[in-house]
């Protein structure tokens, strides 16, 4: 039976993957120039790597999502900015590992890598898992739309932030999606600017969280019944595959 990455791989070859901006292609959208950068950005990490996977490989299967891109936001591009971004390319948890991956973040200007707090308590971050209601896609990439750091919910108790994010008809970010939001954006995680993940749980009350610790980011938790006011409760409005 082939492996997973030789499966992927075999896929993947249906597609093809032009850098653009990245390379030495030309595109005038300014949709494809952040989808290029995003995914070039990944391939510069080591996703491919880590996904088992050659660069083409990853790359090819990373561009149909180009296309739905293009459908799920329609009108005049918007560029991001500190609090909101239009677009995040996601690689599951069935590709890469979060412990793997987070590692490789960074904050805006700065060099030192990202950390995963020491006690998430026992099983490490194997334990989180989506929300059911989630319904996250069956993908090994996937994208999320509309997406929000959540300042307005800082000195908010995660509880309480959680059934007014969805009664907003948004969702809350997973562990991975909170990690390729940074990945793709680390401007987004400032001093006082940090939010949590609220999107992923262990079956207890933590509630995972992105924040900033010792010049670098930081995968940490808090209890679902305490307030920060430097923790906001990141969302977004859609996912797509």
């Amino acid at each position: 039976m082939p492996s997973r990455a030789a499966t992927l791989s075999t896929a993947a070859r249906s597609a093809s993957f032009d850098p653009g901006t990245d390379g030495s292609a030309a595109w005038a959208d300014p949709l494809d120039q952040a989808f290029n950068r995003q995914v070039a950005g990944l391939v510069r990490l080591g996703y491919p790597a880590l996904a088992g996977l050659e660069a083409t490989d990853f790359e090819a299967l990373c561009e149909p999502l180009r296309t739905v891109a293009h459908a799920a936001m329609p009108g005049p591009y918007r560029p991001a900015t500190r609090s909101w971004v239009p677009f995040v390319l996601v690689v599951s948890e069935e590709l890469v590992r979060a412990e793997d991956i987070v590692p490789l973040l960074t904050l805006s200007g700065r060099a030192d890598a990202g950390t995963v707090d020491r006690n998430h308590g026992e099983g490490g971050l194997a334990p989180y898992r989506p929300l059911p209601i989630l319904n996250l896609p069956r993908s090994d990439v996937y994208l999320l739309t509309d997406v929000e750091r959540g300042e307005e919910f800082r000195g908010i108790r995660p509880a309480d932030a959680l059934p007014a994010v969805l009664e907003r008809r948004r969702t809350p970010l997973t562990i991975h999606e909170g990690i390729a939001l940074v990945t793709h954006f680390p401007e987004v995680l400032e001093k006082n600017n940090c939010f949590m993940l609220s999107g992923s749980r262990r079956g207890d009350r933590r509630v995972p969280a992105m924040w900033i610790s010792g010049r670098a980011p930081k995968l940490g938790w808090c209890w679902e019944g305490n307030p920060h006011t430097w923790l906001g409760t990141a969302s977004a409005a859609a996912r797509h595959a």
